[in-house]
C-alpha cells in the first residue's frame, strides 16, 4: 500500500511540516533516550511528560505504591505480602471472607493463613465483609437530562441510592461504635461520608467526616479516602475552594490517588492557583502548589522551579519538573525525523511575503583550533575552492574539526512544528543546564549528576558530559542503567568520523544497539498489521545518528541502507543515490559491521545487479540516450519485476484490493509494453485502459515496432527510429514525432508516465508531483522517511519538443503539423507545471490581505503561463485552426476549446 500512502503523506507534507493527523501519536515523536520513570518516587509516573494521554501511562500501575494497601499490611503484622494483602482487599469475594469467618475457609490463601486469622483479625475482616457488601453501589446516582452526552444503556445502574438510606446509615453507625480499633473505626466513618456523598446528601457528608473521620486525629490512608469524599461532597454544594484545598491535600499525602486528584481539583485558572498558595501552611504545602502551577503551565518551566529550589533543592517532585523539561528538550533535539530539507528557507519568487515556515536549527559553535591546524587549514584552503569542497565526492575529504562543526551534524535543537507545539516554546536547554548544575550541588541524590551529564550531552560537550558519569557513584539499577546508555552516547555521537576501525568498535562493542526488537503483539491486530510500529528507542537513535554520519561524509549508500531496504529505491529512483547504493554493494572488503547491519537491508529485488540496470536504463531513456539504455538494459534481462511483494491494487472486475502478481501478461517493470507508448492519448485518463485513452499512429513502415516489447526492444525502437528520423522524407518525419510521443507519453503528464521511474502502473503517487522536481537533492541530514519525498530527476519537456520540431520542419501534412504542434503545445504545459512548482505563493493564511494577495499571485501566474507558455496553443490556433485535427481537439480537450474561443 506503500504507493497509495505516499500520496497522502507527501501532500500532507507539502502544505505543513506537521503531523497533526488522526492517527499520529505524539509520543512516538521523539527518542525517550532520557528514561523519566528513573524518578525514586513512582507515586508520580502519571505526571511525566507526554501528549497522547493526559497522563503518561507507559508504565506499570502496579508500581505506584498504594497506601490503602500498605496500611491493611500493617493491620495484619506484615503476616500476608503486598500481593496478597491486593488480592485479599480488592479481589477476594464476600463468600470466601465469610466462610473464613464461619471456620471454614475454601480459598486457598484463607487455607494457608489458618482459622485462627479471622479470631486475631476479626475487627478488620467484619469490615471487609461490609465494604464488599457495599462496592458494587458506590456511585453517585446519575441524573439523566436532555444535554446529556453518554450512551449508558449497557452499564450497571447500580448506584448508592439503591440502598435503603436509613438502614444503612444506622448499620455503618452501628459498626462504628462497637469498633475498638481506631484505624477500623475510620474506615467505617470513610463509608459513612462517602455514602452521604454518592446519596447526594452533601451536608450530612459534611458532618460525616467532622464526626466520624477528624475526630479520631488518625493521618493514615482511610483519612485520605475520607477527605477525597468530603471534597467531593463540598464540590456539590458549590464551595469551590474549599473542595480544591481538600483535593489538594488528597493529591500531595497519597499516592494512588494523586492523578483522580489532580483531575477533580479542577484547576482552570491562576485564581485557582492562588487560593491554594494563600491556603498553603508550610513549606511542603507551597512547594506542591508551585509544582502543581509549574505543571500545567510548561511552555518555560525554569522559573518555577527555581521557586521549588529555593523552599527544597531535594525534593522530588523538583525531580519530576526536571525530567519533565529534559523530555520537552528532547523532542526538539532529538525528534525521530528531522523535516528541513536544503531549500526550505528558500522564499518564492513570486508573491512571496516571507512568512513561510522555518525550521529554526541551532548550529555548532565553532571550535577554537591550535596553530598548527589553522596552518593545516590555511594550506587546504588555498589549494581547494567552495566549489570543490561542496561536491559529494570531496566529503570523505573532511577533516575531524569540518564533521564536528557541521550545523546539520544532528542533534541539534529544531523548533518542533507539530500540533502539540504553540508559538510559546523555546530553547530553555542554557537555563535548565545552570539550574541543573546548580542543584547537584545543593542535592545528594545521583539524579541530578545524570541530568547534568545528560544536558552536557545534548549540547555536543561529550568530553564534559563522560566526565560526570564516570564520578557517579550509585546502586540505584535504573540511575545505573541510564549511565551506560548515556555513556554509549557519548561515545558513538562524539565521533567525528565513523571509519572502518570505528565500525569495528560499534559492532564488538555495541552490537545489541543495532539489533532490531520484536514487535510486541499488542500493537499487531488480528490480521497482523502492525498499526504503531515499534516505538523509538536507543537503537533506532543511533541508527539516526549513523545514517546522518555517513551522508555527511559522503557515504550516501550506506546512509541511505541505515533507514531504508534496497527495495525502497524503486519509491525514488534518483540515479546518484542508486550509484551509491549500487558502490555500497559492490565493495568487496566491507567491514563486518558493514556485513551484519548495513547489507542485511539490502533485501530481495530478485538479481540484484539487473535491479540497478534497470533502474539506470529507465534514466537514459528519460534523457532520450537510447544507445545508453539499450546497453543497460541488455543486462538486466534476468529483471524479476519490480519488487511489489506486499503491493495491492484495486480490480474494478472484482471490486477488491489484490495483490499484485506478475503473470507473464502484465507490466513487471521491464516486460509487455505494447506499441501504444508511440501514440497519443485521446483524452487524459489515467484510470481507463490504454485502448481507451491512447490512439496508435500508424507503424506500418516501422516493422522493428512491435505490438508488445520489453525496453530492450523498445530501446532498440527508438534507435532506429533516431536514424530514420535523420532523413528530408514524411517518413522521417513520422519518425521524430514517433520518439516525441514516447518521450511526451512517458513523462510525468503522460498516459504512460509509469515506465521509466520504476512504477507498476499510471495510478497517482509522489512520482508524479510537480512540486519537487526541481530540488537536486532534497535530503539534507539522511535519507529517512525515504518514501515521503519526491527524489527523481525532472523530465525534460524539451527533448520532446526538440524531436517535434524535428517532425514539424520536415513535415508537408497539415493535419500531421496540426497533431505535433498539439503534442508540443502539451510538453510546454509540464514546463508550465515545473516552473509553478518552483514558484509558490507562500502567503500566510493568517494574512489579513490573503485573498488579495493570491488573487494577485493567480493573476500573475496567467499572465506569465499566457506569455511564454502557450507558444504552440497560438500557433496551432493562428495557422491550423481549419484542419480536422484542430476541430477534433475541440471536443476532446477542454482547454483548447477555451483556448480557441478566447
Amino acid at each position: 500500500m506503500k504507493k497509495y500512502l505516499l500520496t497522502l503523506i507527501i501532500a500532507s507534507l507539502f502544505y505543513t511540516k506537521s503531523e497533526a493527523c488522526a492517527w499520529a501519536d505524539p509520543d512516538y515523536d521523539y527518542f525517550n533516550l532520557f528514561t523519566q520513570s528513573i524518578i525514586k518516587d513512582k507515586s508520580y509516573l502519571p505526571f511525566l511528560h507526554n501528549y497522547s494521554e493526559r497522563f503518561y501511562t507507559d508504565f506499570k500501575r502496579s508500581q505506584i505504591p498504594d497506601e490503602n494497601i500498605e496500611s491493611w499490611r500493617k493491620y495484619f503484622n506484615n503476616q500476608l505480602t503486598y500481593s496478597e494483602t491486593n488480592y485479599l482487599v480488592y479481589a477476594m469475594t464476600m463468600n470466601d471472607l465469610n466462610n473464613l469467618k464461619k471456620g471454614s475457609p475454601n480459598n486457598q490463601l484463607l487455607k494457608k493463613v489458618g482459622s485462627g486469622f479471622y479470631q486475631k483479625y476479626r475487627e478488620g475482616i467484619d469490615y471487609l465483609i461490609e465494604a464488599k457488601y457495599l462496592e458494587p453501589y458506590m456511585k453517585i446516582n446519575y441524573v439523566e437530562t436532555a444535554d446529556s452526552f453518554y450512551y449508558r444503556e449497557n452499564e450497571n445502574d447500580k448506584n448508592a441510592t439503591n440502598l435503603d438510606y436509613k438502614k444503612t446509615v444506622s448499620a455503618l453507625t452501628s459498626l462504628y461504635n462497637a469498633a475498638k480499633n481506631p484505624e477500623i473505626k475510620q474506615r467505617y466513618g470513610y463509608q459513612l461520608v462517602r455514602f452521604n456523598h454518592y446519596t447526594r446528601n452533601f451536608d450530612t457528608a459534611l458532618q460525616a467526616f467532622k464526626m466520624y473521620v477528624q475526630s479520631l486525629s488518625l493521618r493514615g490512608a482511610a483519612y485520605y479516602m475520607a477527605l477525597d469524599q468530603l471534597a467531593g461532597a463540598q464540590r456539590g454544594l458549590q464551595m469551590g475552594e474549599d473542595a480544591n484545598w481538600n483535593f489538594f491535600q488528597v493529591f500531595k499525602n497519597s499516592k494512588s490517588r494523586k492523578e483522580s486528584a489532580f483531575i477533580s481539583m479542577k484547576l482552570s485558572d491562576t485564581a485557582s492557583f492562588n487560593n491554594i498558595l494563600k491556603r498553603a501552611g508550610n513549606n511542603d504545602e507551597k512547594n506542591m502548589a508551585y509544582f502543581l502551577l509549574g505543571y500545567e503551565d510548561f511552555t518555560n518551566p525554569i522559573p518555577m522551579m527555581e521557586k521549588m529550589y529555593d523552599i527544597d533543592p531535594d525534593s522530588e517532585i523538583l525531580k519530576v519538573m526536571a525530567v519533565r523539561s529534559i523530555n520537552e528538550l528532547e523532542r526538539s533535539y532529538l525528534p525521530t525525523y528531522y523535516y528541513d530539507s536544503k531549500d526550505s528557507d528558500q522564499s518564492s519568487k513570486i508573491g512571496a511575503d516571507n512568512n513561510s515556515n522555518k525550521i529554526e536549527t541551532k548550529e555548532a559553535k565553532p571550535k577554537e583550533l591550535s596553530f598548527w591546524q589553522k596552518i593545516v587549514m590555511f594550506f587546504k584552503n588555498l589549494f581547494s575552492s567552495k566549489s570543490d569542497k561542496e561536491k559529494d565526492g570531496n566529503k570523505n575529504d573532511q577533516s575531524d574539526d569540518e564533521l564536528l562543526e557541521n550545523p546539520n551534524r544532528i542533534p541539534f535543537y529544531t523548533k518542533n512544528q507539530s500540533y502539540y507545539y504553540d508559538d510559546k516554546q523555546k530553547d530553555f536547554l542554557d537555563d535548565l543546564e545552570q539550574f541543573t548544575d546548580k542543584t547537584k550541588e545543593k542535592s545528594k541524590d545521583e539524579y541530578w549528576q545524570i541530568a547534568s551529564a545528560y544536558l552536557k550531552f545534548l549540547k555536543k560537550d561529550y568530553k564534559a558530559s563522560t566526565e560526570i558519569l564516570e564520578e557517579i557513584k550509585t546502586s540505584n539499577p535504573e540511575y545505573l542503567e541510564e549511565i551506560k546508555r548515556m555513556k554509549v552516547l557519548n561515545d558513538i555521537v562524539s565521533q567525528p568520523k565513523i571509519t572502518a576501525e570505528f565500525e569495528d568498535h560499534l559492532i564488538k562493542d555495541y552490537a545489541d544497539y543495532f539489533v532490531e526488537k520484536k514487535i510486541e503483539k499488542d500493537s499487531i491486530d488480528e490480521g497482523g498489521y502492525d498499526y504503531y510500529g515499534s516505538a523509538p528507542s536507543t537503537a533506532s537513535f543511533l541508527k539516526d545518528v549513523l545514517a546522518n554520519r555517513y551522508f555527511l561524509q559522503g557515504e550516501d549508500g550506506k546512509s541511505f541502507l541505515m533507514n531504508n531496504k534496497l527495495s525502497d529505491l524503486q519509491y525514488n529512483p534518483n540515479s546518484t543515490l542508486v550509484k551509491s547504493v549500487e558502490n555500497f554493494y559492490r565493495k568487496t572488503n566491507k567491514t563486518q559491521f558493514e556485513q551484519q547491519i548495513i547489507a542485511k537491508n539490502m533485501d530481495d529485488v530478485g538479481n540484484i545487479d539487473a535491479f540497478f540496470n534497470v533502474i539506470y536504463g529507465d534514466r537514459a531513456m528519460r534523457t532520450a540516450d537510447f544507445e545508453k539504455a539499450k546497453s543497460y538494459y541488455q543486462k538486466a534481462q534476468n529483471f524479476s519485476g519490480i519488487p511489489r511483494e506486499n503491493y495491492e491494487t484495486y480490480n474494478p472486475k472484482t471490486d477488491k484490493y489484490e495483490k499484485l502478481v506478475y503473470t507473464g501478461e502484465n507490466y513487471d517493470g521491464y516486460n509487455n509494453i505494447p506499441d501504444l507508448v508511440f501514440g497519443h492519448n485521446v483524452w487524459e485518463s489515467f484510470g481507463s485502459s490504454d485502448v481507451e485513452s491512447m490512439v496508435a499512429e500508424g507503424y506500418t513502415a516501422f516493422p522493428y515496432i512491435k505490438t508488445n516489447m520489453n525496453k530492450l526492444e523498445l530501446a532498440d525502437a527508438l534507435i532506429q527510429l533516431k536514424k530514420a528520423g535523420n532523413g528530408k522524407d514524411q517518413k522521417s518525419s513520422q519518425a521524430n514525432q514517433l520518439i516525441g510521443n514516447v518521450l511526451y507519453n512517458t513523462s510525468i503528464l503522460g498516459y504512460y508516465r509509469e515506465l521509466f521511474v520504476m512504477d507498476v502502473d499510471n495510478s497517482n503517487g509522489g512520482k508524479y508531483d510537480f512540486w519537487s522536481t526541481g530540488k537536486k537533492n532534497p535530503y539534507q541530514y539522511y535519507y529517512k522517511n525515504f518514501t515521503s519525498t519526491t527524489y527523481i530527476e525532472p523530465d525534460n519537456f524539451d527533448l520532446a519538443i526538440n524531436y517535434y520540431k524535428k517532425a514539424m520542419n520536415i513535415s508537408t501534412d497539415k493535419e500531421q503539423k496540426a497533431r505535433i504542434l498539439f503534442q508540443m503545445a502539451s510538453a510546454e504545459q509540464g514546463k508550465y507545471y515545473q516552473y509553478e512548482s518552483k514558484n509558490q505563493a507562500n502567503i500566510n493564511y493568517d494574512d489579513p490581505q490573503w485573498s488579495q494577495k493570491n488573487d494577485a499571485y493567480q493573476k500573475q501566474l496567467n499572465d506569465i503561463k499566457n506569455q511564454k507558455y502557450r507558444t504552440y496553443f497560438a500557433q496551432l490556433k493562428s495557422q491550423y485552426s481549419d484542419t480536422e485535427a484542430a476541430r477534433t481537439l475541440l471536443g476532446s480537450c477542454s482547454y483548447f476549446d477555451y483556448f480557441m474561443k478566447r
